[in-house]
């Protein structure tokens, strides 16, 4: 039985961990939220994804230890653990909608989105350490760069647990919503995305990860060679909109 559901709503791919009772995830589920995620990379009619986790307690609790204690390979796929985490050339904006606790490799699948709703009450952390391992599926990359350093050293280096208000507080999670809400609001959140110029978004999130890191005269640079926001500057969806907005009229995007 999968441990992926998939629903495509109007352009927007929602992906659901479905593996009862923790929503881990072991190689197989990573291979199949891998070609997920990379239907979602080479389908220009999906605007954008919503990924989250199936029940009430659990986002996901990471790598399935279990599985690894039984000698499974560690093969994850495409994409790398989760089929996110590694996914470099996805260019389509992604939003986790956390309903529970996001443990270890669910907490990295989380960073790995663009934009996090999460439920009030939920927990993010990094257990590793404490397991005898690293967060290396993106814990020990991207949490410094997303937190002061001092924070994320903290949770790498103890396991402690954020919760969502902190991580709020600190520009990690967009939203933090009721239970019953958290659906409504990544799908409002994703709807906004998705009627945004498709080929401006993905040229939004492949300039911002080509420049990251890099100074502003070289981000500029990075910015003017990066193949989405070449694609974009060229395309009809780029003459579209002022004329739309000259006419008084809502834009047609083509995506092309």
């Amino acid at each position: 039985m999968s441990g992926v559901r998939t629903e495509v709503r109007d352009s927007v791919l929602e992906v659901t961990i479905d593996r009862p009772p923790a929503n881990a995830i072991d190689a197989e589920t990573s291979r199949e939220l891998g070609e997920a995620f990379a239907s979602l990379r080479d389908d220009p009619s999906l605007r954008a994804a919503i990924v989250t986790g199936a029940g009430e307690r659990f986002f996901s609790a990471g790598w399935d230890l279990k599985a690894a204690a039984a000698g499974e390979d560690e093969e994850f796929g495409s994409g790398g653990f989760a089929g996110l985490t590694e996914l470099f050339d996805l260019d389509v904006p992604v939003i986790a909608a956390v309903n529970g606790m996001a443990v270890g490799g669910g907490f990295e699948l989380a960073l790995a989105c663009d934009l996090i709703v999460a439920v009030r009450g939920a927990e993010m952390f990094v257990p590793e350490v404490n397991l005898g391992f690293v967060a290396d599926a993106g814990g020990v990359v991207r949490l410094p760069s997303r937190l002061p350093r001092a924070v994320a050293m903290e949770l790498l280096l103890t396991g402690r647990r954020m919760g969502v208000d902190e991580a709020a507080r600190y520009g990690l999670v967009n939203r933090v919503v009721e239970p019953d809400e958290l659906m409504t609001a990544a799908r409002e959140l994703a709807a906004h995305v998705a009627a945004a110029a498709p080929l401006a978004t993905r040229a939004v999130k492949a300039v911002v990860r080509a420049a990251e890191g890099l100074g502003t005269q070289e981000a500029y640079a990075a910015m003017r060679e990066t193949p989405a926001y070449c694609t974009m500057l060229a395309s009809e969806d780029a003459n579209e909109g002022p004329r739309a907005f000259t006419d008084g009229r809502p834009p047609i995007w083509r995506g092309r």
